[in-house]
């Protein structure tokens, strides 16, 4: 590396690092909010003492260290493709790891999937409230900030946040970076403000505390331990994100800024409980469970505190609401969803885009969440269970990669995998137990989206075998046009087929109504490769029938949406522009079909909405032709 170079790579690295901080650490940067005041909340005041306090801290910073760093950062980073991570990349190198479709791990991806929507219209609900919340610790504005001026100021802030979307974030996603630097050596400079208070505090980073308090507590310390989950909330968008900035630069943001600046938060939170304690037991009054973090600032500075805690909350917001557009993207491309309308909000951003259906759904779930719990301590309860349950399916995913790709012997990715598995079960059972206190609702969410990817998967392998069924190989219908030609007529036509060996019904009812063939004629098959993005060159596979036709196979990465007419110019740039000729199903629900009449009339309403193909396969549609068949199976 020549040394004129240097300087160029170290800005490039840096200015990813700044934007790995920016939108990987933007949630779980915001958990020191309300997670270690959830977790001490969950025991009773009464018997709250120094050894419970560093029980919790323990449990806090060694679930940090076990789950973000370890897991994530140290070990599923390397489980990428490509240069992507998330629980769908898994899924896609896991089914290529076995070489086909498993029925295991589609349903563990889809269920990755569905658990995350579940996630997303929780952290923005959770996040902007815990952040305006802070105003109470104000004390000039006690008799002004009512629950319902929290509530209020809290839907105007996701009211603006949900309603820029459609304009794109690129714009202002440059300050997210700055932003979070300065929030995250807020949080630091916050905890070291306290530590002071009480230095023993660091015995808390001796794991022996953790596991004696929840030895010596019984179903109380499990209760704490699913709020202590709230610490590593976001660790999943380490990997999400991964092919925006790479591992290296998100991997350098947690080590040299993100991790201890949150772990001399949480110290400085812990001290301050201490101090508070011995306080009110000198005074002979009762231990209070507190707003710690908004309480550590002095009083001058919690309004500018309060302001910056709500601009990192909206960026954690922000990195979810675009997580769940990605994610979107991807299970369309994977065959989970139906097409969606997608937009591509900025042009030189390709990860920059806007699902209008999955903004408008995620707004209505944020506000219900917020006028339903009303607080961020009641809400809390609710956050841990689709994060945990996440992260099973993502070590379980994990075990396949490492086993069956990476060719680990099986004892190696048992002895590797089994404790992290252990971990995220034990944190996972700890959240269950909290479904009654609102847990229940990311298992609703999930369980929703869950039906309809099931119900989409299943209607799609019935439309298949109906269309496999009731039409012509493709072999024997070109050898009869070779024998009795039709009437020609100049130009070339485009027919969109999902089975190559059979003959698209579109061009066989374009035959029986128009009784003409078009001079050339592409059977153009999509298919969606288990790799974020395919090269510009291995896009195109054409293979000739005859003299009449072509089968034309154009392949893309699940992170890439088709241009059915771009790459069809680019692959035979001489050929005059052609007329698409596109099939359109319309399911017809019955009560003798393969599902039962309420998933058909699911399925049905799913196709009618599904975005036209001119707009999700990118086709002309001044130059488009739509047969439409009714289909009763």
């Amino acid at each position: 590396m020549t040394t004129g170079a240097e300087p160029h790579e170290r800005d490039s690295f840096a200015a990813l690092a700044l934007g790995a901080v920016g939108v990987v650490f933007g949630d779980i940067g915001t958990s020191p909010l309300y997670a270690f005041r959830e977790a001490l909340g969950q025991v009773d005041p009464s018997t709250i003492g120094p050894e419970a306090i560093l029980g919790v801290l323990s449990l806090a910073l060694w679930a940090l260290i076990l789950i973000v760093t370890t897991k994530y950062v140290l070990f599923l980073m390397r489980a990428d493709n490509e240069g992507e991570g998330g629980v769908l990349v898994l899924m896609s190198l896991a089914q290529k790891a076995v070489k086909g479709r498993s029925l295991v791990i589609f349903a563990l991806g889809a269920a990755g999937a569905a658990l995350f929507y579940g996630d997303g219209i929780i952290t923005p609900a959770l996040s902007v409230l815990a952040a305006v919340e802070g105003l109470r610790s104000v004390p000039a504005l006690h008799s002004i900030v009512t629950d319902q001026v929290i509530i209020a100021v809290t839907v105007l802030i996701l009211i603006a946040l949900f309603g820029v979307q459609s304009r794109g974030t690129a714009s202002v996603a440059k300050l997210f970076g700055p932003i979070c630097l300065v929030w995250f050596l807020t949080l630091g400079a916050l905890g070291i403000l306290h530590i002071a208070d009480e230095p023993a505090i660091f015995q808390a980073l001796i794991p022996y505390h953790g596991v004696a308090f929840l030895l010596s507590h019984g179903t109380t310390g499990l209760f704490v331990l699913g709020a202590v989950f709230l610490t590593v909330t976001g660790a999943e968008a380490l990997i999400a994100d991964m092919g925006h900035f790479g591992r290296l630069p998100i991997q350098t943001g947690w080590f040299a800024l993100v991790f201890p600046c949150l772990a001399l938060n949480y110290l400085g939170q812990g001290a301050f409980a201490l101090a508070t304690l011995e306080q009110v037991r000198a005074a002979g009054e009762a231990f209070t469970n507190l707003d710690w973090f908004f309480l550590m600032a002095p009083q001058s500075l919690r309004v500018p505190l309060v302001i910056m805690a709500t601009l990192a909350t909206i960026i954690a917001s922000q990195a979810v609401i675009t997580g769940a557009f990605s994610i979107t993207q991807q299970a369309i491309q994977l065959g989970l969803l139906p097409r969606l309308k997608i937009r591509q909000t900025s042009a030189r951003a390709a990860g920059q885009i806007y699902l209008p259906v999955i903004n408008a759904l995620l707004f209505v779930g944020v506000i219900i969440l917020v006028f339903s719990f009303r607080s961020s301590s009641a809400m809390a309860a609710a956050y841990g269970i689709a994060v945990t349950g996440t992260m099973v399916i993502t070590t379980s995913l994990a075990f396949i990669v490492v086993w069956k790709l990476w060719k680990w012997r099986l004892p190696l990715a048992l002895a590797v995998i089994v404790p992290f598995l252990i971990i995220d079960l034990v944190f996972f059972g700890a959240n269950i137990l909290r479904v009654v206190e609102g847990g229940w609702v990311p298992l609703l969410v999930a369980g929703m989206v869950g039906m309809v990817i099931a119900t989409w998967a299943r209607g799609r392998r019935l439309l298949d075998e109906y269309t496999h069924d009731h039409s012509v190989d493709m072999d024997e219908f070109a050898r009869v046009i070779e024998r009795r030609p039709p009437q020609r007529v100049p130009g070339t036509a485009v027919y969109m087929t999902t089975s190559p060996d059979r003959t698209p019904t579109a061009l066989l009812h374009n035959m029986k109504h128009n009784k003409v063939l078009h001079e050339h004629n592409l059977l153009v098959k999509i298919v969606t490769a288990p790799v974020p993005l395919v090269p510009p060159g291995e896009r195109c596979m054409t293979t000739r029938l005859n003299a009449y036709f072509e089968q034309v196979t154009l392949t893309y990465g699940f992170m890439e949406q088709p241009d059915v007419a771009r790459d069809l110019d680019i692959a035979a740039p001489s050929r005059e522009a052609p007329s698409f000729i596109l099939g359109r199903h319309t399911w017809v629900a019955t009560r003798r079909s393969g599902m039962p009449f309420w998933q058909d009339k699911l399925f049905s309403f799913m196709m009618r909405n599904a975005t036209d193909p001119t707009d999700f396969f990118r086709v002309p549609p001044n130059r488009t032709v739509q047969i439409g068949e009714q289909v009763a199976i």
